[in-house]
């Protein structure tokens, strides 16, 4: 993707990876990514805003070079981690006199990872600014925007606020600015959910601190640009905060069919009573699905059999999750069976400790669910309507 121009003399200079399904390992790109570099041309000198992921360096070198940057004076680094910064030490070498501009903590950082000497850093601090000629960059640490090294850039002059990955969405699209909002809105909140949901307490503190910049542009590193940023605003208003929905996130695992036969029947009195049910067989589910889920909801529901005396390793893996998003859940509950050793709900509860959420009492049966079983499961159905009355879920 070409250089392409934002306002005059602030160009985004990045990379698309439409075909990217894997980041980290972990986090399954079902409409791939961006790699957002932004380049700066005061009257005086150039900055670069972050680099690319290494793999489309070439790409970043080609826009630059399309717009005729013969000369870098400062690259700044907003974050570390290397789908910002892994092209770093390739620039650097292209423009040997640049320096690298970043908080203490993001150096230390590239000092251990990217090996890059201590006399190429310019180090600066929170609310400092850098003066391009006519273009002047404000920079506002907000540690824990999932690494404790990100800081954004406020460019003044034309009221462009540069997030990295906050208020970003894995999106591969041509669209340069938001215009399917739908769709930026649902890779907004999957973004959200896998990388940034366990610091809400620190994001909410991040979105006060930009709450009185005139912004006309919210420019992350990954996904499209915001030039409506309340769009994006509110939407992370509404996810950090702690109202929850009237939803119960269902995810279970049957190996014979008893779990199933009992959460189906779950489901169809929790829909009776009025209460949502967000479905997810964990031998089939993509995380991000799942992650995303657990954004709003008011319950966490886990089914699983018995394996070897625990929880089956999928049910493991669910819980596991959720404890390390650490959503506003405010209720949890497990159904399940066993057959000759039933320590699966210790099993379960011990994995989710950081979840700050009532223990709704769980259905566990011997085999096969008996009648006696359903009317527990809809006891229990009766359970979390109450409770979600109690929190005010909606």
């Amino acid at each position: 993707m070409a250089a392409r121009a934002i306002k005059n003399s602030v160009d985004w200079v990045g990379a698309i990876d439409w075909d990217r399904r894997l980041f980290d390992e972990l986090i399954p790109l079902p409409d791939g990514t961006s790699y957002n570099a932004y380049l700066v041309r005061g009257r005086d000198r150039t900055a670069l805003l972050d680099t690319v992921d290494p793999t489309r360096a070439t790409e970043l070198f080609e826009n630059l070079k399309e717009l005729g940057t013969d000369k870098i004076d400062y690259v700044i680094a907003h974050h570390a981690e290397q789908d910002h910064s892994g092209s770093l030490p390739a620039i650097l070498a292209l423009h040997p006199q640049a320096k690298v501009v970043t908080n203490p903590k993001c150096r230390e950082i590239l000092e251990t990872h990217l090996l890059i000497p201590p006399e190429k850093f310019l180090t600066i601090g929170d609310r400092e600014t850098l003066d391009l000629g006519g273009k002047t960059l404000e920079f506002i640490f907000a540690p824990w925007v999932h690494w404790p090294d990100t800081m954004f850039s406020y460019l003044r002059e034309d009221k462009i606020l540069f997030t990295c990955d906050f208020l970003g969405s894995h999106l591969a699209t041509s669209d340069f600015f938001v215009r399917d909002e739908p769709a930026t809105y649902h890779s907004a909140k999957r973004y959200f959910a896998e990388i940034m949901m366990p610091f809400r307490a620190n994001i909410r503190n991040h979105l006060e601190k930009i709450k009185d910049l005139q912004i006309e542009v919210i420019a992350p590193s990954h996904g499209p640009l915001y030039d409506r940023p309340a769009f994006i605003i509110e939407a992370y208003k509404d996810w950090v905060s702690d109202q929850v929905r009237n939803e119960v996130v269902l995810a279970y695992v049957s190996m014979h069919g008893s779990v199933r036969k009992m959460t189906d029947h779950l489901t169809e009195a929790l829909i009776k009573k009025g209460v949502k049910v967000l479905y997810f067989n964990l031998t089939r589910t993509d995380i991000g699905e799942l992650a995303m889920a657990l954004v709003d909801a008011a319950t966490i529901v886990i089914g699983s059999p018995t394996v070897l005396a625990g929880a089956h390793p999928a049910a493991v893996y669910a819980a596991y999750l959720a404890n390390a998003l650490r959503p506003k859940t405010k209720f949890v509950s497990l159904v399940g069976s066993f057959g000759w050793a039933g320590k699966m709900p210790e099993a379960i509860k011990g994995l989710i400790s950081n979840l700050n959420a009532t223990f709704l009492e769980p259905v566990v049966v011997h085999g096969h669910p008996r009648p006696q079983d359903f009317v527990a499961l809809d006891r229990l159905a009766e359970d979390i309507r109450k409770a979600h009355l109690s929190v005010g879920a909606c």
